[in-house]
C-alpha cells in the first residue's frame, strides 16, 4: 500500500512538458529503481541492520515468528525511505507552483526564480520534516539507518534543483522576448499573451488549480502515511492517552509533567528530567502546558547542587515562555546562593530587589514556600549575607473565625474544659512509634478470624501449593519487571513523550512484585474491573512513594519531634491547656521552624498517570503469571495456563480481569489464615495528627485528602486553598478523630462463633459460599429441552451466579471487618476523619468504623469509661427500647417504664444470648440491642449502678433531620411539630403521621368508589411510607418514590400482587400530597432552590455556596467528556464528569436542595461537636445521630438544641440569596441589557435568576 502511495506521485508529475520530462528523466528512473530495489535485494541490505533496538520498540505489535518479524521490519524501513522520498517530491511540487506563479508576473528578474528555490530549501519546516541520517521523521520513536538512500536522495535533489534553475532561466528569457514582440501588435497582444500563458503552462506541465489539487492530494497522502507510521511506532509504547477536552487536557498534562519530573528527580535521573523539560520548552505547541511551577522543579535541583548558572538559564527559559518567576523561583535562586560560600552580596541584593519589584517579600518565602531537608536554613543563610540581623516573621494563623456562630467559642474560653485522654505522655509517645512503623511499612498482615477453624488435610495441601506458586510467581514477575525496565530505559531521554520508566524506579523491584501478588490474592472469583484494579495498583505505588518522599525530605524526624511535644496537650499526667489541638500543633511548628516543612509539598499524580501505571502492572501480571493445568487433577495434560484472563462484559467494552477457576478453587479450599491490608485501612494506634491545613492532617505519613472527591477532581481542593479561615472545620474534625475506642470483646466472640458456624441471614452475618445455591448445569444443544425450558434454565444459571457473587462480596466484607476487630481486640485505637464536598464527616478507615452496620457498631465502645451517675441507667434502658424499634410514639418516661417491664428478657438475653429466649434477636438493631442488654445487666448487678463505669455509647437520633431543617428554614409550625421541634407531651413520629394522613385520604377515596383505594384498606402502615417520606427531603422524585413503595408492598405477602403497580402510583401521589399539607414551606423552598440551580447551570456555571461555618461548597456535576487511555491490553474509556466547563443542568438542579440541607446538617453537627468538646464531653456522630456516654446525654441534648436554634437564628436563606446574587448576577447585569422573556442568550438566565433570588425578599 505504501508503494502505491509513492507511485501516485507519477500522476502528479505526468503533466510536465516534454522538455522538463527529459530534464528529470533520471529522477524517474531512480524512482522506478527505488521501487524495484525495495522489492529486490536492497531490502536485504537494509534488513542487515541491528534488530535489537527494533524489536524492543515494536514488540507489542510485531508477530512472534522470525519471518513475520523480518517482514514487519522491512515495512518500517521502507516507510523511512518512502517518507523521505515523499518529502522530496512534495518540495518539487512546491517549486513547480512557484514557477507557474512566476510566469504570470511581469518580467521577473533572473534572480527571483533562484531565490524561490533556495528559500524553500531553507524553510525551518523543511529542515524539521526531512529525517536526519539514522532517524525517521517520527521524532525518533523508531530508529533505522538507511544512510545511503538518504544520501542518494539528497544528491539527486541537488542535481534536479540545478536543472530546474537552468530551465527556469531559459523560460524567463523566452517569455520576455515574446512580451516585447507582442507589445507592438496592439489589440492582438491580449490573445497572444493568453496563448503564451497557456503555452507556458504547458511547458511547466502545471496549472494553478490542478497544481493546488495535486498538492492537496500530496499532503493528504503524506498525512495518511504519517498516521500509519505513528500508529505502528506508538504501539511500542505501553499506553497512550487521547483526550476529548483541550482545556482540561492541558491541566492534566501540566500535572503529569510535574509528577514525571518529580519522579525522575526522586530516582536521581536528573539528565532525563532536564532533557524532558527542554524538549517541552523548545516546541511552542508543548510549551503551553508549562507553568512556573514546572520550571521551579528543575530550579530546586540545581539549587541543591549549587549551580547558579543553571538557575540563571531557568530564569531565561521562564522569560522565553512568557512566564513570571514566583516565590518558588526566587526561593530556589536564594537557596543556591546560600549553598555557595563565595556568593557575592551584590548578587543576593539584585535578587531581593527583583523580588520586591515583583511584589514579593522575604517573609512570604518563609510563610508560603514548602521546604525540604535543609532548604530553609540555606535560604536564611543567603538572606543574612546582606541582612545579618534578619529574623523571619512567621504567620501564626491566629486570625479570628469570621463566622458569627463560633466567634464566642474562640474568644470566650474561661469556662472551657478541654478533655484529656486517659493515657500518660509516655504511653502516647510509644503509641506514636508503633503507628509510625505501621505506616512506614504501608501494609499490615493480620490473622483471619477463620484461622480458628480446624485445619484439614486438603486445606494444608492447598496452602502449601499456593505458597509454592507464589514463590514462583514472585521470581517470574521480578524478572519480567526488570526486563521491561531495561526496555523502557533505552528509550530516548530527549523524547518529549512521557515514559513510565521513572515511575517503575520509585520503589524497590520487590515492592512492585509484592503489590501485584497482593492484588492477585484479593481478586474476587467473579473478577474485577480492569479500571478499578489498575487504579488500586497505581494508588498503592503512589502511597509508598509518598512515604519514601517524606523519608528523603527528612520530615519523619521532625514529625516525631513535634508529635512528642504535642502529646503534652493530650496526656492526663501533664498540665491543663486552654488551646485547641490545631492551635497547639501550629505553635509547635513555629517553635521548630528550622528544617523541612510538614505541610504538604508532594506532587499528587493525575488520575490518568495512576491508571496508566496500574494498567501496565496488570498487563505484566496477565502475561507472566501461569500455573500448571494438572496441578489439581493429574489426569489432565500438563501445560502452563494463565491464572488471570482479560475478558469483556457482555455487550460492553468494559474490561474484566478474572482469575482462572483453578486459582479460585485453590484459594477457597485453602482458607488461608492471613490477610494483608494497606496501612490506612486499619484504625490508628495513636491520636491522629490534627488538621491544620487542606493538605495536612489525619495519618502520620499516609497522604489523606481533607475533602473526598472523585478521582482526578481538583476544583474542591483549589476552592479550599483559597479559603482563608477554616478553623472551625478543622477543629470539629480533630475533635471527632480524638475520640478513643476499644472492642467489646464478649460480643465479638459471639459474632465470630456464628460467622464461623454458617452465618445467619436474620442476624446479618453472611453465610459462607458453601451455603450458596449450586449453579445448575445443562447442555444448551440438548434438543430434549424446549426453547422456554432453555430460557428458564439460563435465567436460573444467571440468578445463581449473581447470588454467589453477592454472597462472596458480603462474606469477604464481614471477614475483613471481623478480622480487623479481632486484631484490635486488646488495643486502644482512633479513627481519623475527613469530609465529603458537602461537609458531611466520615472516618478514614473504610471497612471497620462506627458508621458501619449494626454488627460493627455493636462491637465498638468508648475507650474512656465514665460513671453512669443518677440518670445514666435510665438512659441505657431508653436507648435499648429505641434500638428495638418499639414505642416510637411513647414518651421517654413511657419507654423507661416499658424497659422495666421486660427486665427479665433483658437479663436473659445478656446471660444466654444464643440458648435463651433470644428476645434481642427481634429488635431492629439486634446486635446493638444485645450489647446494651449486657451493659444494663452489668450495671444493675453492680453494688451501686450510679458508680458503675460505663464505656457504652448512647445514641440520640434526629427525627427526620432533613424535614427538621426545612421546617426551621420555612418557620413552619405545623411541620416543626411533626418532627419534634416544638414542645409536645409525647414524641412525634412524622412517618406515622404521614401514614395516618394518607390513610384518611384513602378512606375518603374508597367511599367515593375508587377501586385501588378499596384494595389498599388495611395495608397502609408506617413501614410502607417511611423510606419515601425520608427521601423526599433529599430530592427523590415521584418515580423513585413509587419504586420504594412498590418494594414495600411486594414484601407484604397478603397484598394482591396484581395491584402493586396501581397501588404504588396511587400511594406516592398521596404521600406527596400529605407532605405538602403537613410541610407547607418545604416544597416552596425546594422549588426555589431547584429553580435557582437550573438557571445558574443554564448560564454555564456550577452551583456554589458557603455554609454558615464558612465552608465553600461546589457541586461536582458536569457533562461527561470522553477520555481514552490506550494500552496494549485494551482501550480504556474514561467518562470524566468533573472539572469540565459545561455543567450538567439536570443533576445540578436536582441535587441542590438535598446537598444544601446536607450542608446545614453537617454545620449543626460541627457546632455541636465543638461545644461538646469545650464542655469536656466525649462526642461522635453518624451524620444526624449523636453519640456520648450515658452520664452526659442530657448535656449533649442541651448543646444540640442550643446550636440548632443558633444556626437557624441566622438568616440562612437571605445570606444564600445574597451570595448567589453577588456571585452570578453582579457585573453581568451591568453589562447586559436583559430581556425577561427571551432565551436568545445567557443573559436571559441571569435576569430570571435575579428575579427569582430577589423574590425571596418579598416572601
Amino acid at each position: 500500500m505504501s508503494l502505491l502511495r509513492v507511485c501516485a506521485f507519477a500522476k502528479l508529475l505526468s503533466r510536465r512538458s516534454v522538455i522538463e520530462k527529459c530534464a528529470v528523466r533520471v529522477s524517474f528512473a531512480d524512482c522506478c529503481q527505488l521501487c524495484a530495489s525495495v522489492r529486490g535485494g536492497t531490502v536485504r541490505w537494509i534488513s542487515g541492520t541491528s534488530l535489537q533496538l527494533q524489536n524492543i520498540n515494536v514488540s507489542s505489535r510485531i508477530p512472534k515468528t522470525d519471518e513475520a518479524k523480518k517482514r514487519a521490519l522491512r515495512q518500517f524501513q521502507l516507510l523511512d525511505v518512502l517518507e523521505a522520498r515523499i518529502q522530496q517530491l512534495q518540495s518539487d511540487v512546491v517549486l513547480d507552483v512557484q514557477h507557474a506563479k512566476v510566469q504570470f508576473m511581469k518580467a521577473p528578474s533572473h534572480g527571483r526564480g533562484t531565490s524561490s528555490g533556495k528559500g524553500h530549501r531553507s524553510t525551518p519546516q523543511e529542515k524539521t520534516d526531512i529525517p536526519k541520517s539514522g532517524q525517521t521523521g517520527d521524532k525518533g520513536s523508531f530508529k533505522s539507518q538507511p544512510r545511503r538512500w538518504i544520501e542518494k536522495l539528497t544528491q539527486e535533489k541537488k542535481n534536479k534543483l540545478k536543472k530546474q534553475q537552468h530551465l527556469q532561466q531559459k523560460m524567463q528569457i523566452c517569455v520576455k522576448e515574446k512580451l516585447q514582440t507582442s507589445s507592438s501588435k496592439g489589440t492582438k497582444s491580449n490573445s497572444k499573451t493568453h496563448a503564451l500563458e497557456k503555452k507556458g503552462t504547458e511547458l511547466t506541465g502545471t496549472d494553478p488549480q490542478g497544481t493546488a489539487e495535486e498538492l492537496a492530494e500530496v499532503e493528504e497522502l503524506e498525512k495518511r502515511l504519517n498516521q500509519q507510521v505513528s500508529h505502528w511506532t506508538l504501539s511500542s509504547k505501553p499506553e497512550r492517552m487521547q483526550e476529548g477536552s483541550v482545556g482540561n487536557a492541558c491541566q492534566d498534562i501540566s500535572l503529569s509533567i510535574c509528577s514525571y519530573l518529580e519522579a525522575c528527580i526522586f530516582v536521581g535521573d536528573i539528565e532525563r528530567a532536564h532533557n524532558f523539560l527542554l524538549s517541552q520548552h523548545r516546541v511552542m505547541s508543548r510549551r503551553k502546558h508549562l507553568n512556573t511551577g514546572v520550571y521551579n522543579i528543575m530550579m530546586r535541583v540545581w539549587a541543591k547542587k549549587g549551580t547558579l548558572n543553571q538557575i540563571g538559564r531557568m530564569f531565561i527559559l521562564l522569560e522565553e515562555a512568557g512566564l513570571k518567576p514566583n516565590r518558588g523561583s526566587y526561593f530556589a535562586a536564594l537557596e543556591c546562593m546560600g549553598r555557595n560560600p563565595n556568593c557575592s552580596p551584590k548578587v543576593v541584593s539584585r535578587c531581593l530587589s527583583q523580588m520586591e519589584e515583583d511584589g514579593l517579600s522575604v517573609d512570604d518565602l518563609f510563610n508560603q514556600c514548602v521546604f525540604r531537608q535543609d532548604e530553609r536554613d540555606m535560604l536564611l543563610k543567603a538572606i543574612r549575607i546582606v541582612k545579618p540581623e534578619y529574623q523571619p516573621r512567621l504567620n501564626m494563623h491566629t486570625s479570628k473565625c469570621s463566622s458569627l456562630l463560633v466567634q464566642d467559642f474562640y474568644s470566650e474560653r474561661a469556662d472551657h474544659i478541654y478533655p484529656k485522654l486517659d493515657f500518660t505522655q509516655e504511653d502516647l509517645q510509644e503509641r506514636f512509634k508503633r503507628q509510625l512503623s505501621v505506616e512506614q511499612a504501608c501494609t499490615i498482615t493480620i490473622d483471619s478470624v477463620e484461622a480458628a477453624k480446624p485445619v484439614t488435610e486438603n486445606m494444608a495441601k492447598m496452602r502449601e501449593l499456593l505458597a509454592e506458586q507464589r514463590i514462583q510467581w514472585q521470581k517470574i514477575l521480578l524478572q519480567a519487571l526488570r526486563e521491561s525496565k531495561m526496555i523502557l530505559a533505552k528509550s530516548n531521554t530527549r523524547d518529549y513523550r512521557l515514559n513510565l520508566y521513572p515511575y517503575l524506579c520509585l520503589l524497590e523491584d520487590k515492592e512492585y512484585v509484592d503489590i501485584m501478588i497482593q492484588s492477585v490474592a484479593n481478586l474476587p472469583p467473579s473478577g474485577e474491573s480492569l479500571k478499578i484494579l489498575a487504579r488500586d495498583l497505581g494508588n498503592r505505588v503512589f502511597t509508598k512513594y509518598c512515604v519514601r518522599q517524606k523519608h528523603q525530605n527528612q520530615t519523619v524526624e521532625k514529625l516525631g519531634s513535634i508529635y512528642n511535644a504535642y502529646t503534652d496537650l493530650l496526656a492526663k499526667d501533664t498540665k491543663v491547656y486552654d488551646v485547641l489541638p490545631r492551635e497547639q500543633w501550629w505553635k509547635l511548628e513555629m517553635e521548630q521552624s528550622s528544617g523541612p516543612t510538614l505541610q504538604g509539598g508532594e506532587t499528587s499524580w493525575p488520575y490518568i498517570v495512576t491508571l496508566e501505571l496500574g494498567t501496565y502492572m496488570v498487563d505484566m501480571m496477565v502475561k507472566n503469571l501461569k500455573i500448571n493445568s494438572d496441578i489439581l487433577n493429574p489426569a489432565y495434560d500438563r501445560k502452563l495456563i494463565p491464572i488471570l484472563y482479560h475478558m469483556y462484559t457482555f455487550r460492553s467494552t468494559r474490561g474484566i480481569i478474572e482469575p482462572h477457576p483453578i486459582l479460585t478453587q485453590m484459594q477457597q479450599e485453602a482458607m488461608e489464615t492471613k490477610l494483608t491490608f494497606d496501612s490506612y485501612v486499619m484504625p490508628m494506634l495513636c491520636p491522629p495528627v490534627p488538621w491544620t491545613s487542606v493538605k495536612f492532617g489525619a495519618y502520620l505519613l499516609t497522604p489523606t485528602k481533607l475533602m473526598r472527591t472523585v478521582d482526578g477532581a481538583t476544583q474542591h481542593e483549589e476552592l479550599l486553598e483559597k479559603c482563608q479561615n477554616l478553623h472551625a472545620i478543622y477543629d470539629s474534625l480533630n475533635q471527632l478523630g480524638n475520640c478513643a475506642w476499644k472492642i467489646n470483646k464478649p460480643l465479638l466472640d459471639i459474632i465470630i462463633s456464628i460467622f464461623n458456624d454458617r452465618g445467619s441471614d436474620k442476624l446479618d452475618i453472611p453465610p459462607p459460599l458453601s451455603e450458596a445455591p449450586k449453579i445448575p448445569h445443562f447442555n444448551p444443544q440438548d434438543h430434549s429441552y424446549t426453547a422456554s425450558e432453555k430460557a428458564h434454565m439460563k435465567r436460573q444459571v444467571i440468578n445463581a451466579k449473581k447470588k454467589c457473587s453477592e454472597m462472596h462480596s458480603l462474606r469477604m466484607d464481614a471477614l475483613y471487618k471481623l478480622s480487623i476487630a479481632n486484631h484490635m481486640r486488646d488495643e486502644i485505637f482512633w479513627f481519623p476523619h475527613n469530609m465529603d464536598f458537602r461537609g458531611r464527616t466520615y472516618p478514614c478507615p473504610p471497612y471497620f468504623n462506627h458508621l458501619g452496620s449494626d454488627v460493627t457498631r455493636a462491637i465498638l465502645v468508648f475507650a474512656e469509661g465514665k460513671l453512669l451517675g443518677p440518670k445514666g441507667l435510665d438512659w441505657l434502658k431508653i436507648h435499648l427500647v429505641n434500638l428495638t424499634g418499639l414505642k416510637k410514639r411513647s414518651s421517654l418516661q413511657g419507654r423507661l417504664e416499658y424497659a422495666n417491664t421486660i427486665m427479665e428478657d433483658i437479663l436473659d438475653s445478656a446471660d444466654n444470648p444464643l440458648n435463651g429466649r433470644k428476645w434481642w434477636m427481634n429488635a431492629d438493631e439486634p446486635w446493638q440491642a444485645l450489647a446494651c442488654c449486657m451493659e444494663i445487666a452489668n450495671a444493675v448487678r453492680s453494688p451501686d449502678p450510679a458508680q458503675f463505669i460505663s464505656h457504652f455509647p448512647v445514641h440520640q437520633d434526629g427525627s427526620c433531620n432533613g424535614l427538621q431543617h426545612y421546617a426551621a428554614l420555612g418557620r413552619d409550625v405545623i411541620g416543626a411539630t411533626s418532627v419534634n421541634l416544638m414542645p409536645c407531651d409525647v414524641p412525634q413520629d412524622v412517618y406515622s403521621g404521614v401514614a395516618q394522613q394518607v390513610e384518611e385520604l384513602r378512606a375518603r377515596d374508597a367511599e367515593s368508589g375508587l377501586k385501588i383505594a378499596q384494595v389498599l384498606e388495611g395495608f397502609i402502615s408506617r413501614k410502607v411510607v417511611k423510606q419515601t417520606v425520608m427521601t423526599v427531603v433529599y430530592g427523590v422524585t415521584r418515580y423513585g418514590g413509587r419504586l420504594q413503595i412498590e418494594k414495600r408492598l411486594k414484601e407484604i405477602d397478603e397484598f394482591p400482587k396484581e395491584f402493586v403497580w396501581d397501588a404504588s402510583h396511587y400511594l406516592v401521589r398521596q404521600v406527596f400530597n400529605a407532605l405538602k399539607e403537613m410541610f407547607t414551606g418545604t416544597r416552596e423552598i425546594q422549588d426555589w432552590l431547584t429553580e435557582s440551580a437550573r438557571l445558574i447551570s443554564k448560564s454555564g456555571h456550577t452551583v456554589q455556596w458557603v455554609t454558615p461555618l464558612g465552608l465553600p461548597i461546589i457541586q461536582p456535576y458536569h457533562r461527561t467528556r470522553n477520555q481514552v487511555l490506550k494500552s496494549t491490553m485494551q482501550h480504556i474509556n474514561l467518562k470524566i464528569s468533573h472539572d469540565t466547563k459545561e455543567p450538567d443542568t439536570v443533576k445540578q438542579k436536582n441535587a441542590f436542595p438535598p446537598n444544601f440541607i446536607h450542608s446545614l446538617d453537617s454545620t449543626h453537627m460541627m457546632l455541636t461537636s465543638l461545644h461538646c468538646y469545650s464542655s469536656g464531653l466525649t462526642f461522635v456522630s453518624v451524620h444526624d445521630c449523636f453519640w456520648t456516654h450515658a452520664l452526659t446525654v442530657d448535656t449533649m441534648n442541651k448543646v444540640c438544641r442550643e446550636q440548632f436554634v443558633a444556626l437557624h437564628s441566622q438568616p440562612i436563606l437571605q445570606e444564600l440569596s445574597n451570595f448567589l446574587l453577588y456571585k452570578y448576577c453582579t457585573g453581568v447585569l451591568a453589562e447586559n441589557p436583559l430581556t425577561l422573556y427571551s432565551y436568545r442568550d445567557k443573559s436571559t438566565f441571569f435576569s430570571e435568576l435575579t428575579l427569582l433570588l430577589s423574590s425571596l425578599w418579598q416572601d
